[in-house]
């Protein structure tokens, strides 16, 4: 299993290039990762995309456990035909109280317990067979003489009569299957009768006649030690196993069910054993609740966030083999050390092409304007106050790589990303979003680039509604849209209306929606810290 990398949940053009970028480099020295998004991606991160003729990353609903993460019983299931014996053999050699059962093509058909096998054992009446001549020869250890038919069905005899009662009383057919020792008269009788089959027991002889005779007239023979009271008593279990089984449909789990939810049907049903299948409803084994003990949790590494509100669903049964990020430490917590890069620069982009540098390995051009798009992005092409000397250096290098003028490309990038065509508040809202938790306050700042905030302006009372919903809907104490304007190197604040007290403390009293804020263009440096400082006093 691979390992995943990927951003936050409201991927922008920094954690989806970080992604592709680090994925790329880390298969470069030799690991198994694929770059993955958890939500649709922006206008201007579609333009950095295309630009660099780059394959938009994988969606990833969720890296909660699954099934398939644990360590079942891979492949332990029978076929229908296999013999009643051959499964009660199986379970008691794997330990199992339950077993499988599938059809052509390995597609279930139902299960088998120890319990169903008990019955049958104890309250057969051993009077019919309907099986094949394999599974005869190995239920009683015999050897093949003729061999006409492959399956074998008809009523079960054994010659425990006296030759002179048996031939007197006994009438047989095609439809029967005898079981007898050497006792001639009786095999010839039988022979001529074309019994079904005949098991000759206790290494009984058979004369060069009869055998010949048997030939003639098509009579299935097997030879066995056993004497006849044995394969008398353990003959039934050659039955197809599928005979036994009841017509009740059992419990059966998808192998991408959830962990969490198995647990939840077994604590009402409270089985030992349930089948896995796969969407065609093929078997791929057996699931003993103990298996569940025995996992393999996806592996990611994270990129632009380290907090558990901006990650992935489930993030807390995953392994987390690595965080790269720029941002202040958040809530996300691991049970073992894991390998952590936070650099003080602009970008996830920077620090990427930082460790490119330190494993000295090449960027190829289209990886390069991956970097490139997420540092001028994050950085607002070098002017936003968290752009740093490191992030300077990276953009001059790659640039020359990616073989574009990285002014003219980075004012192309955000104008791609500012238009509003086709966007609905909601849409302009989260298109850079990012939540937030101090203690057991919850807020969300998203931030929208335009270089016409006019556009938004006439419509700003429809976005109220949308931020009051919102933080409604989602219990945000305060929930804020900063419209950033990096020609005049400032934003607009737009805010649900419960957050006015707040927003005045942050800023000045009597400020209204709308307001413009010189200087606030960063959210990392310009926005959080005044909020924190805020719920933290």
């Amino acid at each position: 299993m691979g390992i995943y990398i990927f951003g936050h949940k409201k991927p922008d053009t920094d954690s989806v290039m970080a992604a592709i970028s680090l994925s790329y480099l880390e298969n470069k020295c030799g690991n198994d990762t694929e770059p993955r998004i958890l939500s649709s991606v922006n206008k201007e991160t579609k333009y950095a995309l295309h630009t660099f003729n780059l394959e938009e990353p994988g969606y990833l609903n969720d890296v909660k456990l699954q099934l398939k993460d644990i360590n079942y019983h891979k492949g332990f299931f029978l076929k229908e035909t296999d013999s009643i014996f051959k499964g009660y053999q199986y379970m008691l050699g794997e330990e199992l109280t339950g077993l499988p059962i599938v059809k052509e093509n390995d597609i279930f058909t139902g299960l088998i317990t120890i319990k169903d096998l008990s019955k049958t054992m104890i309250y057969q009446n051993g009077i019919y067979l309907d099986t094949s001549y394999q599974n005869i020869l190995s239920t009683i250890e015999g050897s093949p003489v003729l061999c006409f038919d492959e399956e074998i069905k008809g009523k079960i005899l054994a010659a425990a009569f006296k030759e002179e009662t048996f031939l007197k009383n006994i009438s047989l057919s095609n439809q029967d299957i005898l079981i007898v020792g050497d006792r001639h008269s009786i095999i010839e009788y039988a022979i001529e009768s074309k019994v079904k089959l005949m098991i000759i027991t206790g290494a009984g002889i058979i004369k060069p006649e009869h055998l010949k005779l048997a030939h003639e007239n098509k009579v299935n023979i097997i030879r066995t030690n056993y004497d006849t009271y044995h394969v008398s008593r353990v003959l039934s279990l050659a039955n197809y196993i599928k005979t036994m089984m009841t017509s009740y449909n059992p419990t059966k789990f998808f192998d991408t069910d959830f962990v969490d939810d198995v647990l939840d049907i077994n604590d009402r049903l409270k089985h030992t054993n349930y089948p896995i299948v796969d969407i065609n409803n093929k078997c791929l084994g057996l699931l003993k609740i103990t298996d569940l003990s025995e996992k393999e949790p996806k592996k990611v590494i994270l990129v632009d966030h380290n907090e558990r509100e901006q990650s992935i669903d489930g993030i807390e049964e995953a392994e987390i083999i690595e965080i790269i990020d720029h941002h202040n430490l958040g809530s996300l917590t691991t049970n073992i050390p894991v390998n952590f890069r936070n650099m003080a620069v602009g970008s996830t982009c920077t620090i990427i092409y930082t460790l490119y540098k330190e494993r000295n390995i090449d960027i190829p051009k289209n990886i390069a304007g991956a970097m490139l798009s997420g540092i001028l992005s994050d950085t607002l092409i070098l002017k936003s106050p968290t752009a740093t000397d490191k992030d300077i250096e990276a953009v001059k290098e790659l640039a020359k790589l990616a073989e574009v003028d990285y002014e003219e490309y980075g004012m192309n990038l955000l104008k791609a990303g500012t238009s509003l065509t086709g966007m609905s508040k909601e849409d302009v809202l989260y298109n850079d979003f990012k939540v937030y938790t101090v203690g057991k306050s919850t807020f969300g700042i998203g931030q929208f680039f335009t270089m016409n905030f006019s556009d938004i302006e006439k419509e700003i009372d429809q976005y109220i509604q949308v931020l009051d919903s919102v933080s409604e809907a989602n219990h945000y104490d305060f929930l804020a849209l900063y419209v950033t304007d990096i020609i005049k190197k400032g934003s607009y604040l737009i805010y649900n209306t419960k957050a006015q007290d707040k927003v005045e403390v942050m800023y000045n009293q009597g400020f209204k929606q709308g307001d413009f804020i010189a200087g606030c263009i960063s959210r990392k440096k310009n926005v959080i810290p005044l909020i924190m400082e805020i719920y933290e006093n």
